[in-house]
Formats: C-alpha cells, structure tokens, sequence
C-alpha cells in the first residue's frame, strides 16, 4: 500500500498493470480488497487503481470535514491522472457518481455496481437491518453487528449462507469491522452526496445488479438505468449485493468490453 501526503488525508491506495486508468472505488462494509479477484483480468489493459475511502482499510478516519468525491479528484491529481474510467460498489458507486456529477471532464466512463439512491424510501426490511444494527452496536455488540451486515449484504435475502463460496464471510469481516468502528466519525465529517442532474450525465454508464440482492437495491439499479441517458443495465443472476465477491468472472467479462470502448 502506498499512502497519499498529509493534505489528501492519508488515503491508502494501490496500482497495478499498465494503461488506461481504472480506479475501482470500494462499498461501505469493504475497503480496495473488494476488487482482488477482478484486478488480474483488469491490469491486463489498464492501470488499476484501488484506494481505501476515509475510516476504511488503511486509510485513516477523517478529523474534519471532507468530501469524498473531493479526496477522489486530489488523489488523482496527485498520481497525476487527467481522466479516468470510473468503477463504485455500493457506496463507492454513489462516489463515483458524486465525482462525475462535479467533475464531468475527467470521467471517461462510469460503472455504478448496486449504487444507493439519495432520499430513497427503504422497505420495511432495510429499516429492520438498520434497526438491527443500530440495537447492536447500542449494546457494545461489534461481533453482532458485522453479522447482522454480512447477513444483509454479502448473503443477502435471496439465500442461505450454504449458498456463498466458502471462505467470503472471512475475508470480508475485518473489513465490515472497521468501517463499524469508523463510521459515526466519518459519517459526523463527511459532507455527504452532491445534488445534481443525473440526465446531465453523458459518458457510456453502465449499471449493475445481482438479482439475489435487496429488492430496493433492485429498483434503485432501473431507476439509474432509466434516468442516466447513456446507461445499459446489467443483471448478475448469481450474485447479491457485492458482485465482485460473488461472481469476479462474470464481471470482469462485462466490464472487460465496457472500459474498453
């Protein structure tokens, strides 16, 4: 891991192959090794850029107010890439949006894999999540409150934990752990999602969905699809929330024509 100078706020980051640059932006309960199983495909054409959002990973929480699609622009300023093809899981998605939406010149391409809708009104089983969490962490209860977000986004509610490679739930808690730890820090400095014109957008946008994610998720995924004017939806059959844990091959078959156009 390299880290970016005092001024970009420590942000960890890390790059790999040659080419075109792709930065791979991770979710909320991840941080860059997200991406490990789709960067070796991807390094193959492009230089791979994968950083730790503030309070995630490596990266150090924040200690004043920031925005991410701000910390986003100065790293790249600093690795000295003008424009780049952009990739958002999740959260990173509604960054990777965020940085399109302010800094529309530097975006070649956008990838948005499950991005959250600001405003969205929540089903009563994503109040029920957030309930859930909430009542676990009130109660000192880390352990539980990465279950109750494992359960969520890396099962899902479409199946059972027999049904997620062996091996996941591992690799993805330490990380779940941390950005728990940070996220009342963050979330108190971060200066949250931009507003802006989403018909405004106009670089190729491609939007992807697991169909054994939420249901929310789902319709969140056809409403970008609908409103972004140059935007293809794409659906994972096997996958829940974080496709590039659950379907690395799948994906990387996709966004191998896309970031290539």
């Amino acid at each position: 891991m390299l880290i970016c100078p005092d001024d970009l706020g420590h942000l960890s980051y890390v790059l790999t192959g040659e080419g075109p640059p792709v930065v791979l932006v991770h979710a909320g309960v991840a941080d860059h090794r997200m991406w490990d199983a789709v960067v070796p495909a991807l390094t193959e054409r492009h230089t791979v850029i994968r950083y730790d959002l503030r309070g995630f990973g490596e990266s150090a929480p924040p200690t004043g107010p920031f925005s991410e699609a701000d910390d986003l622009r100065r790293l790249l300023d600093h690795l000295g890439h003008e424009r780049v093809r952009l990739v958002g899981a999740s959260w990173g998605g509604r960054v990777a949006l965020d940085f399109t939406l302010t800094n529309p010149d530097r975006v070649h391409s956008l990838a948005l894999l499950a991005p959250p809708w600001r405003g969205y009104d929540w089903s009563a089983d994503m109040v029920a999540y957030d309930e859930a969490e909430t009542a676990a962490l009130d109660a000192h209860d880390l352990d539980a409150a990465v279950q109750v977000n494992l359960d969520m986004w890396l099962r899902g509610p479409a199946r059972r934990w027999d049904d997620v490679a062996a091996g996941l739930a591992d690799q993805l808690r330490g990380s779940v752990r941390t950005s728990l730890v940070n996220q009342d820090i963050v979330g108190e400095h971060s200066r949250g999602p931009v507003h802006g014109d989403l018909a405004a957008i106009s670089v190729p946008t491609l939007v992807g969905i697991g169909k054994l994610d939420v249901p929310d998720f789902q319709d969140i995924a056809r409403r970008y699809a609908t409103e972004i004017l140059d935007a293809t939806l794409v659906e994972f059959p096997d996958a829940a929330h974080l496709i590039s844990l659950d379907t690395p091959t799948e994906l990387t078959a996709v966004l191998g024509p896309f970031l290539a156009r």
